[in-house]
């Protein structure tokens, strides 16, 4: 059987994904790149924010007309089932926590839906990058997350399984391994039989040369092991890199979000991994326009971030998701004030990003290369995931040496030596 998949949003999705292609190769079905010539369409949606919403309407509307049986996966397909089926009433939905039946939907079995590891399930990899969840759902429920709801509570897989899928992902030749969850820092929680520190610890008995990513933790979670996790990445093969969404530098703002922590915690759990890892790549997430933000408020975003300076900011403007209490919050912020301070954040982060950027120039890194670039170059990253772009032609997954010769607010420009 010929299958189209197509995936958008997070890595989790991305992970999704590397089991359905596992699951459909151990079965002998084919994967091919049009959806024209397949049997079966498979759509792993994403509906975050708005916007992402309407642009996988898009798509649902664009495959109804390929005429082929459709199977909606996805954060859609666990939250937003009735708005799926208005517009493909036929669709088969398959919600993320249960990604391991795509098989008995393809073969047109009557299904009742249990939940697995999905470090349980085959997999299969076709890039030198590997994502790879750590665990499924979600300890908390952010006011204005729609994603806590379509991932469930939060499992967390066992080290030992997780350690071997990174294996698998080894002998299947990947160099970059994405550890992924909605929030890496909360792993083994639920349980308090291990936490993140004790996994990325135990990639020490991993051999060779690849490195490891680890994807975004809440800060409140991060600072609960926050010892361990320090001490986890020491392995030179981790990436010294942290993805700490702080969502606002107002306090009150905080506690609507139901986030768990303080601006100051926040300063404090920045201040802890830059003493330990001086070079660390910091990336943060802000959302504008959130219910009641004021004036005040938004200024108290900007003086954190000129305090902070992160390297990397990702600016959203607040978008009401369905079946979350913020979306039933009074004080709406305007959409013309919430572009206009949305335009002012981003001239001020992309400066920041700039200058600390500016700052590598005449360093030197080993960088893996991990993806064609733009016009005949190469892209890999540094040990500390600075995303570098050189112009010698070299091999996905090969590890160069590499001088520092430009910088832009996103990425740095290199020479191999």
């Amino acid at each position: 059987m010929k299958v189209y998949l197509e995936t958008y949003g997070c890595t989790a999705n991305k992970a999704d994904a590397c089991i359905i292609e596992g699951l459909l190769q151990k079965k002998q079905h084919q994967v091919i790149p049009t959806a024209d010539a397949a049997d079966v369409l498979i759509l792993l949606t994403c509906t975050v924010i708005g916007t992402t919403e309407q642009r996988m309407l898009s798509r649902l509307r664009v495959l109804k007309q390929v005429g082929k049986p459709l199977i909606v996966a996805g954060c859609m397909a666990a939250v937003q089932q009735k708005l799926i089926r208005s517009i493909v009433p036929d669709a088969q939905l398959l919600p993320p926590p249960h990604i391991h039946h795509i098989m008995d939907i393809i073969e047109g079995k009557t299904v009742t839906f249990i939940t697995r590891h999905k470090t349980r399930c085959p997999k299969q990899f076709t890039d030198v990058v590997a994502p790879l969840s750590i665990a499924e759902g979600c300890l908390f429920s952010c006011s204005y997350c729609i994603t806590s709801q379509a991932r469930g509570p939060l499992v967390s897989y066992p080290l030992q399984e997780v350690i071997q899928d990174m294996q698998t992902a080894l002998d299947q030749g990947c160099k970059e391994i994405q550890l992924t969850a909605q929030d890496t820092g909360s792993y083994g929680m639920e349980t308090g039989e291990q936490n993140l520190g004790n996994l990325l610890q135990s990639i020490s008995s991993l051999k060779g040369a690849f490195r490891v990513r680890v994807g975004m933790m809440n800060p409140y979670t991060a600072h609960t092991h926050l010892s361990s996790i320090l001490q986890g990445l020491a392995d030179k093969r981790i990436y010294k890199f942290v993805h700490l969404p702080v969502q606002s530098g107002d306090n009150d703002l905080l506690q609507k979000m139901n986030r768990r922590y303080t601006v100051q915690d926040f300063i404090t759990i920045v201040e802890q991994f830059r003493k330990r890892y001086p070079e660390i790549t910091l990336s943060t997430d802000v959302i504008i326009g959130f219910p009641t933000e004021t004036d005040e408020c938004f200024q108290h975003t900007i003086e954190l971030l000129e305090t902070v300076k992160p390297d990397i900011t990702n600016i959203t403007r607040y978008s009401a998701r369905p079946h979350t209490k913020a979306k039933s919050m009074k004080g709406r912020i305007a959409t013309h004030v919430a572009k206009e301070r949305s335009r002012l954040l981003t001239d001020l982060c992309t400066k920041i990003s700039f200058e600390r950027n500016i700052q590598l120039i005449g360093k030197r890194y080993t960088v893996l290369i991990t993806e064609q670039g733009k016009k005949s170059t190469m892209m890999g990253r540094t040990e500390t995931y600075k995303p570098v772009v050189v112009s010698e032609q070299v091999g996905r997954g090969s590890f160069v040496p590499v001088k520092i010769t430009d910088a832009a607010p996103t990425y740095l420009v290199g020479k191999i030596i």
